[in-house]
């Protein structure tokens, strides 16, 4: 009954806290149980000497992962097997005498599967010989690791070069002399990695925990250097990109503001390019950073003690996995440096280009503010000349009226001639006049 209470009592606290048995629980954060039950996410299970494990890895993407969730709920249904917890992420079902355990992380899935049953000399039977691969849930994705891992008494063991490569065995004490861990990091015949622990006093939770670590090493240690490929891959595109940028930056100030335009646009096309490249390749190479920190936390909670003529995990692996690292961290760093760079250059591309718009703006202003003084003299030049037509014509017509007069028989102060030659400044002022009030005019 006690069991039974602290059974109901946990589904409780599930809906909220509650200060008093028979009070009102407080509500909670909608993601409270979900974080509290990330910390007891994959745990480690017990495994008994002797054991095997096969451990397969697929990448998903969210797509192929939602899929993978369906299609374990049919295998279930299949098998009249519990369906698994939809807020967890992790799921064990017993198949005969195999235990299938799922297990979904950010970008990969995993499947293992576990036995009892003994195999003499150790990986000389498969898993599979016991479930019919028939019987088991179809691959969510591309497979990116596969392990199959054996525990055995110490004194099972058979001679440790007719199961690994001797070039790159690893062999390490564990759990104070409890147990010896071996491998060569090599795939077999089926493509799974080989890792065996020699059981020494190992008790069922320290194997299963011990085990679980070693599986996680090769399962990370294989993602971590996923970014590998991609750093060779875009290494020569970003060697291209830092020559292009040389020869712009190198090949001096350009005459005229459309050959800057040009190294501008030039610029910028690189400048995108080396975008796409980060933007395409930040998460991996961050991957690879995650995963490596990961694996080196796993070898240290395993712990190893040297074993005389053989290579410890840590230092087998640092030797081949910090190199690859490393050129990670660098080619990341160069697509970063590349950009800064590329944005510098094209900055100052850009000022010089808008200061040479500018010296030709102020060039083409001047040059129109000398065309319209030209303008301004030619148009009074004009007026003048306009003046002295119009008051032309005006007193030729003021002759050609006194004269009319004079035949018409009317008597005159004075000549035509000289009516005409009174009214000369008097017609050019008024003439003058009436130009200067029309040119005030429009100018207003």
């Amino acid at each position: 009954m006690h069991g039974m209470d602290n059974l109901s009592n946990k589904a409780d606290v599930q809906g909220g806290i509650r200060l008093v048995a028979a009070g009102d629980p407080i509500p909670t954060h909608p993601l409270r149980t979900r974080v509290a039950r990330e910390i007891h996410a994959r745990p480690f299970e017990a495994l008994p000497t002797p054991a095997r494990v096969y451990k397969i890895a697929y990448l998903t993407g969210a797509r192929a992962a939602a899929a993978d969730v369906d299609k374990l709920n049919r295998f279930c249904i299949s098998h009249d097997a519990p369906l698994p917890d939809v807020e967890r992420r992790q799921h064990s079902v017993k198949i005969g005498t195999v235990k299938m355990r799922w297990e979904q992380h950010s970008e990969f899935t995993t499947y293992s599967w576990q036995t009892e049953e003994q195999a003499v000399p150790p990986f000389s039977r498969s898993v599979f010989g016991d479930v019919p691969l028939q019987e088991m849930p179809p691959p969510p994705g591309p497979a990116i690791a596969a392990v199959h891992l054996a525990i055995v008494k110490d004194d099972d063991v058979p001679p440790i070069e007719s199961l690994f490569e001797r070039a790159s065995l690893c062999v390490s004490q564990v759990e104070g002399g409890a147990a010896t861990i071996l491998t060569d990091f090599e795939q077999d015949a089926h493509g799974f990695t080989r890792i065996l622990i020699a059981d020494a006093g190992l008790g069922p939770d320290q194997a299963g925990a011990l085990a679980q670590r070693l599986l996680e090493v090769e399962i990370y240690r294989t993602l971590s250097l996923m970014g590998l490929p991609e750093a060779h891959r875009i290494g020569p595109d970003i060697s291209r990109i830092e020559r292009e940028l040389a020869e712009v930056i190198g090949g001096g100030a350009a005459e005229t503001v459309e050959e800057n335009q040009m190294a501008l646009e030039r610029l910028l096309a690189l400048a995108s390019e080396a975008e796409t490249m980060a933007v395409s390749a930040s998460y991996r190479f961050n991957a690879t950073r995650a995963y490596a920190e990961i694996v080196d936390a796993r070898l240290e909670a395993v712990d190893e003690d040297v074993v005389a003529g053989y290579s410890m995990w840590r230092t087998f692996l640092n030797r081949r996995m910090k190199p690859a690292v490393k050129t990670c961290e660098v080619t990341d760093e160069r697509l970063a440096d590349l950009s800064a760079k590329l944005t510098r250059a094209a900055n100052l591309l850009r000022t010089r280009v808008n200061i040479a718009l500018e010296h030709q703006n102020s060039q083409l202003l001047n040059s129109m503010n000398r065309r319209t003084q030209l303008q301004l003299r030619l148009q009074r030049t004009v007026e003048g000349l306009s003046v002295a037509a119009v008051s032309y014509y005006i007193v030729s017509l003021i002759h050609v009226l006194a004269r009319g007069t004079e035949n018409s028989g009317i008597q005159l102060p004075m000549s035509p001639n000289g009516i005409a030659a009174v009214s000369v400044p008097f017609v050019l002022l008024l003439v003058w006049g009436l130009v200067r009030r029309i040119r005030r005019r429009y100018s207003d």
